[in-house]
């Protein structure tokens, strides 16, 4: 059958640059497979018109300490591993069937926030070895928020995954040349922070570059919100900010992260249980249709990698990016 090509149909003069997560025993590392992201010479899944080479990829997120505040639908999956992050990431790497687990693992630093437990970076390296030690897929570490805390985390913890290719979050305009440091020194890669404006990504974009973090190996993180709390917004400026790469401009001509799981699960159309909202019905579906909901609209404005928290999540939006990617040449 012949493929009818839309009107409206464009070649784009732009590339986004692809930026490849893990390193094989090979490369220096010790992953069994890394996810490359990226690479897009059209908008996303419009593959009448351009190259999608790369699968959106989907992290599951975990903390270095329990996360006792999440609630239960999220805890329920993971009661008998949340207090050990490296069994708990374990659990989710063995998975049975690829339409339920993670492309990447996402380690999320909460425990060494000053106003929480207050970890040690030695304590933070720690974690993050053993986690690395208990799968083979790539990781994305997140610090704590705390900018002067998690510039004292973070030389342990890049340190300790010397040649890992992870990627390490976030930079901001306050905090660059820390992360593109170590990101230079110990091979990793990393996500640029902006406040969901065009110029101050390109800002720090630039300033990474700058610094001599080469331009390819940078994340775009334009903040993200649930579904329902600005969501529209955020979408156009990550649309916007894909566009401009597609056209050509080089300071947003990087993949797209979207921080979905953190967001949806704060807000209460997630978290509500029961008691709380009788008509709105069983929270264990609602959540993680609320979270892979999130993630859709992002995946459809131009996001390449998403961090979400719950299993279901990850397997309903791995199943509809296998019905977005049919057609494509994609790896």
């Amino acid at each position: 059958m012949t493929t009818q090509i839309p009107e409206c149909s464009r070649n784009w003069p732009g590339r986004i640059h692809e930026l490849t997560l893990g390193a094989t025993a090979e490369e220096g590392g010790t992953r069994k497979r890394t996810v490359t992201i990226g690479g897009e010479t059209t908008l996303p899944f419009h593959h009448f018109e351009g190259a999608m080479p790369h699968r959106p990829a989907v992290a599951l997120e975990i903390t270095d300490i329990a996360p006792h505040d999440w609630p239960d639908t999220l805890k329920t999956p993971i009661a008998r591993v949340m207090e050990d992050p490296a069994a708990w990431a374990a659990h989710h790497a063995q998975q049975t069937g690829e339409t339920h687990s993670p492309d990447l693992l996402c380690l999320r630093l909460d425990g060494c926030n000053p106003n929480g437990a207050d970890r040690s970076p030695a304590q933070a390296a720690e974690v993050a070895r053993a986690v690395c030690d208990a799968v083979g897929l790539p990781l994305v570490i997140w610090g704590c928020g705390d900018l002067d805390k998690d510039a004292e985390v973070f030389p342990a913890v890049a340190e300790a995954l010397a040649g890992e290719r992870c990627l390490l979050g976030t930079i901001t305009e306050k905090n660059y040349r820390t992360l593109t440091a170590l990101g230079t020194a110990y091979g990793h890669r990393v996500i640029a922070e902006s406040p969901v404006d065009i110029n101050m990504a390109k800002q720090i974009n630039i300033l990474a570059i700058d610094a001599g973090f080469p331009e390819e190996h940078l994340v775009i993180y334009p903040t993200t919100g649930a579904l329902g709390y600005g969501i529209e917004y955020v979408y156009s400026i990550m649309e916007r900010l894909r566009i401009g790469g597609l056209k050509g401009d080089r300071l947003v001509a990087m993949p797209i992260v979207a921080d979905v799981g953190r967001e949806v699960w704060s807000v209460k159309e997630a978290k509500a249980t029961r008691a709380e909202a009788p008509g709105w019905g069983d929270p264990g579906k609602r959540g993680p249709a609320w979270e892979t909901a999130t993630a859709l609209t992002y995946l459809h404005a131009g996001a390449d990698l998403v961090i979400l928290r719950h299993p279901d999540a990850v397997r309903d939006t791995k199943a509809a990016i296998d019905q977005l990617m049919t057609g494509s040449k994609a790896t």
